[in-house]
């Protein structure tokens, strides 16, 4: 069989979902400071694929919006940030969105389909990242209550056993 077809389809789709869920980093920052309070300005910057100063940028523009806050970090010389209930907020809208964006997406599918779909999927996105780091790449923008739900998150397997 040639793939070029299924390849090309594949990048068509691709695109224009990311076209639809669109390249903000502020969104996904919030989502990341919600599944984990307390993220240094490092991990973000490299959770999102930031420079540092673009890190720190982002970070001003949240705290200057009320989205999120500055605190001292574990060893009080580096800084821990947290989303506010209004960072909150809004990660749970970029959520909304982004699912609803993705449900269209899927509109022209059975049910037989999305089944089938569904276990393509979690194979393809548990060949996404090999470490941690990866992985939370990966999801920067994942409902982690979604992903609970069924057979658990695909890349667990990037869990370190006992952490």
């Amino acid at each position: 069989m040639d793939d070029d077809r299924l390849i090309n389809l594949l990048g068509a789709q691709a695109l224009a979902l990311a076209d639809r869920l669109g390249a903000a980093s502020a969104p996904a920052a919030l989502v990341h400071l919600c599944a984990y309070p307390g993220t240094s300005p490092g991990a973000l910057r490299a959770v999102l694929g930031l420079t540092d100063s673009g890190a720190t940028r982002l970070v001003d523009r949240l705290v200057a919006a009320g989205l999120a806050q500055r605190t001292a970090g574990r060893d009080g010389r580096t800084v821990a940030v947290h989303a506010t209930p209004a960072g909150r907020a809004a990660a749970d809208g970029a959520l909304g969105r982004r699912r609803a964006a993705l449900a269209q997406a899927l509109e022209p599918l059975d049910a037989e389909e999305r089944a089938r779909l569904e276990a393509l999927l979690e194979r393809l996105v548990a060949g996404l990242a090999d470490d941690r780091p990866g992985a939370l790449v990966v999801c920067r923008l994942c409902d982690r209550e979604a992903c609970c739900t069924g057979p658990g998150c695909p890349l667990e397997h990037t869990v370190a056993p006992g952490g």
